[in-house]
């Protein structure tokens, strides 16, 4: 009989730990995928903005990012989850290479 209790308690633990384990994981793999779908948003709004709009090539965005100018005359520039961020032309700085 505590035979069989010794294995129930080891059993109880080594369940426990792995389902501490498996949710550390779990919460590593989402935190992963939301990276790389931010950047995928990223990359993909760039190709089609460089594709459909005209680069400002002598300006940047605040922190050095490319700005482009819509059909409006709009300036923007494309943040680190692939959404425009429209900036006012006087806050444009000089590009740095």
């Amino acid at each position: 009989m505590k035979n069989i209790l010794k294995v129930a308690v080891v059993a109880a633990g080594l369940l426990a730990s792995s389902y501490g384990h498996a949710q550390s994981v779990g919460k590593d793999v989402k935190k992963t995928a939301k990276k790389v779908g931010n950047k995928t948003s990223e990359v993909a709004s760039k190709g089609a903005s460089s594709v459909v709009d005209k680069k400002y090539d002598g300006k940047a965005g605040p922190n050095n990012e490319t700005i482009f100018i819509d059909k409006n005359s709009a300036y923007y520039y494309i943040n680190k989850k692939g959404k425009r961020v429209y900036i006012p032309k006087d806050q444009l700085r000089d590009k740095v290479e």
